[in-house]
């Protein structure tokens, strides 16, 4: 025979079910604004029907219901989505850090300008077609050495600026790595908390949602994957277990493997290295065989966790790669462990301008030394007439410089091509038009006369390395491809945010609290809580009639 107060204990669990809802409601709406939050939501089944199965189990029409019970709280998350949403996370990394080099690049660099480098290099020019209409004017010629200045300073601005920006890319490289380091002993803990909870049969969210918002951020920085570890124990059967991440890398034969940065409590610990074994800061640390250096390029990255310690280098990041790829593909990386062999975005800008540099300051000096100045012509035998008009040790962006000589006396400005004509502005004309000449090696220039008439030729240098460009339209070379690599990088970049935003709206539909619908919950838990406590009424009732409203028979 069924129990007289089977009704009172299946609204009972009603109210007890209800309630666990309206408070689940209750932190849903709480939480509305809290980053990485996922909306929760109470798994209700109905308990076990009555009679159970057995020889004495009354002969009943069927079972009879006994309630309902909160199997679980769960929270309304979709692993598919959230992967897609790390991988456009990690392109997003790398095009956005990419995009942001090149904007400070352009912004340096700045052509078309007023102020730059190629304004720098007409205004020297025209200076020398000055000169060569008027060869005695002393005026023309000092124009032509605060031009000259002008553009040495303008190869010294650019460089050292390009520079200041490289050492900016190497301390966020730094503060990166501490970033990330910072995020994996973050989840590592987590990983402990969630191990000590699930086996008792509790489902931490709130510890989950906190993890997953970690390997968001994490994914941005490096291309990771997640691998689930059950905690055992008496673990609920939609507990999560502890998070395995590991950063997907290539070897060098080009297959892909895996790196272990968090295995539940553990987690390593990485150091970016340049090539003297020390972390990569952005602090100078100059290459005593290669002076022009300003900082040592990123070598290898250290992982270390317990006792083991593996690198790998920039070719070892797989497609997706982050903003810490990003950062070092900038910074500049050496691809052999030495610093004879460079690659990276602004060193190679650096490497190109000191290669304009050096082939402008050689050529330029072998023509000018040519040439006979002013007032000193007469004097064969005086060194005058063979002085270079940049010093010939500035070779680069950063030390190119004006000859002091020309600098106190513009008269030692080579502007004749005929030793003892003064008025001879011929050979300043040959100078000024080394602008639309192109620049291979042993190209004719032009002739010149000593006082005997005997004629020279004179030809560039060797090994000048701009392949028949001009110097101009060398420099306008890398301006058009800094502006191509900047459209790609702007471009890529917004693609990919377009991309993640689609995704992060999927999720949010998803996952995210909707103030309309958790209303809507609390009304409806609410009426049935209600209609619960009204149920518990009702049998109330129906008790107390049979209790103290029958009389007992025979009295």
């Amino acid at each position: 025979m069924r129990s007289t107060f089977m009704g009172l204990e299946a609204s009972k669990r009603g109210l007890f079910t209800q309630q666990t809802a309206l408070y689940t409601t209750g932190h849903n709406i709480a939480n509305a604004n809290t980053e990485g939050y996922s909306r929760q939501r109470i798994i209700m089944s109905p308990t076990l029907g009555y009679p159970g199965a057995g020889l004495n189990a009354p002969m009943t029409p069927g079972y009879i219901g006994t309630g309902v019970k909160a199997e679980s709280v769960q929270r309304v998350r979709d692993e598919f989505i959230d992967r897609q949403y790390r991988q456009e996370t990690n392109k997003l990394g790398y095009w956005e850090t990419k995009a942001s080099a090149i904007s400070q690049m352009e912004d340096v660099m700045s052509e078309p300008s007023e102020y730059g480098l190629d304004e720098a290099f007409r205004l020297f020019w025209s200076a020398l077609q000055d000169v060569s209409a008027n060869p005695d004017d002393t005026a023309a010629r000092k124009v032509v050495v605060q031009r000259a200045i002008h553009l040495a300073d303008s190869f010294n601005y650019i460089d050292t600026q390009l520079k200041q920006i490289q050492g900016n890319l190497g301390n966020e490289i730094k503060v990166s790595v501490e970033q990330i380091n910072s995020i994996l002993e973050q989840i590592a803990n987590i990983n402990k908390e969630i191990q000590a909870v699930e086996p008792n049969g509790y489902v931490p969210n709130d510890l989950y949602d906190k993890r997953d918002l970690l390997v968001d951020q994490l994914s941005g920085y490096l291309p990771v994957s997640i691998e689930r570890v059950p905690s055992g124990g008496n673990a609920s059967k939609v507990a999560e277990g502890s998070y395995t991440i590991k950063l997907n890398v290539k070897d060098n034969s080009g297959s892909y493997s895996e790196i272990v940065l968090v295995e539940g409590g553990n987690y390593a610990t990485l150091r970016a290295l340049d090539t003297s074994g020390k972390l990569v800061d952005g602090d100078e640390d100059t290459d005593p065989a290669n002076p022009q250096l300003a900082y040592l390029p990123f070598h290898q990255l250290e992982i270390s966790m317990g006792n083991k310690t593996q690198t790998i280098g920039q070719e070892n990041f797989q497609e997706f790669k982050g903003k810490l790829l990003s950062l070092i593909d900038s910074y500049g990386y050496s691809t052999d462990g030495t610093n004879n062999s460079i690659k990276g975005y602004f060193p190679e800008m650096l490497q190109s301008l000191d290669k304009l540099a050096s082939a402008f300051v050689q050529a330029f000096n072998k023509v000018h030394e040519a040439g006979y100045t002013l007032g000193k012509s007469d004097d064969p035998d005086t060194s005058v007439n063979r002085i270079s008009f940049f010093d010939p040790a500035g070779l680069t962006a950063g030390t190119i410089k004006v000859n002091d000589a020309l600098v106190k006396d513009p008269n030692l400005v080579a502007a004749s091509s005929v030793q003892g004509e003064e008025g001879n502005g011929k050979w300043a004309l040959i100078l000024a038009n080394l602008q639309s000449m192109p620049i291979n090696n042993k190209e004719s220039i032009g002739k010149i006369k000593d006082k005997d008439g005997n004629e020279t030729t004179v030809e560039l240098p060797d090994n000048l390395g701009l392949d028949g460009a001009t110097f101009q339209s060398y420099y306008q070379g890398l301006i058009g491809q800094l502006g191509v690599d900047g459209q790609k990088a702007n471009l890529l970049k917004t693609n990919t945010e377009t991309i993640r935003l689609t995704v992060e709206n999927n999720r949010a539909s998803m996952s995210s609290v909707s103030l309309d619908e958790e209303m809507t919950d609390m009304i409806r838990f609410q009426q049935a809580y209600s209609a619960n406590a009204r149920m518990i009424t009702v049998i109330d009732e129906l008790l107390d009639k049979v209790i103290n409203g029958m009389g007992r028979a025979g009295l």
